[in-house]
């Protein structure tokens, strides 16, 4: 949510924006196999995790987030629905996770929260951590690409994109994945209710 004020509706945005769609496809482009270590950078309140996890429970699922709120309102949803999840606090520029340990990586909505050298910082933690042949899969506005945040958006919401220092400087997300010695495929974009399109992007760590 970018603002610590605003977490106990994020859960309702969630719902809102219909972002269980915009994870439901990032699932698909990953394609995780039996068995295989899943982690969420930015993980908030874990919807992603927690709605993958009831669906395949044979997956290793752990997030991460900076936010110890959020991180307790994750913990409180897996036990109540009985998901095998594990979150730690921390931050994406510095994963607490060993070199080429993780199968899959999901991104969804976080990367423009960062300043531009923790954006390539994070990429480039993920290429480590990621196994050779194991996937990233992000999903954020791209303040490069024209119609991104405001095709379809609400006008409050196109404003915001053409007054924030953030959002612009949230583009050029495929060459900052390709700098950090990944291998993107070619954006999809995903249309968000009331928002508009963010892009999504799949990259794989080639050895």
């Amino acid at each position: 949510m970018g603002k610590d004020w605003l977490l106990p509706l994020y859960d309702t945005v969630h719902r809102v924006f219909r972002v269980g769609r915009l994870h439901a496809e990032m699932v698909r482009l990953a394609g995780p196999q039996r068995g295989q270590r899943v982690l969420d950078i930015g993980c908030g309140t874990g919807n992603l995790l927690l709605a993958l996890g009831a669906r395949r429970p044979d997956l290793d699922l752990s997030g991460i987030d900076p936010d110890p709120k959020a991180l307790a309102r994750a913990t409180r949803k897996a036990r109540r629905t009985g998901v095998d999840v594990h979150v730690d606090r921390g931050f994406a520029d510095a994963l607490p996770h060993a070199d080429a340990s993780i199968d899959r990586v999901f991104s969804s909505l976080m990367l423009h929260h960062l300043d531009p050298p923790v954006k390539d910082a994070t990429l480039a933690e993920v290429r480590r951590v990621l196994r050779p042949g194991g996937v990233l899969v992000l999903a954020d506005f791209d303040g490069g690409e024209p119609g991104q945040g405001h095709g379809h958006g609400r006008r409050l919401f196109r404003k915001r994109m053409e007054s924030s220092r953030r959002l612009h400087e949230n583009s050029g997300l495929v060459d900052r994945i390709a700098a950090a010695g990944l291998v993107p495929d070619a954006p999809v974009a995903f249309p968000l209710r009331r928002v508009g399109a963010v892009s999504v992007i799949r990259a794989t760590r080639a050895g």
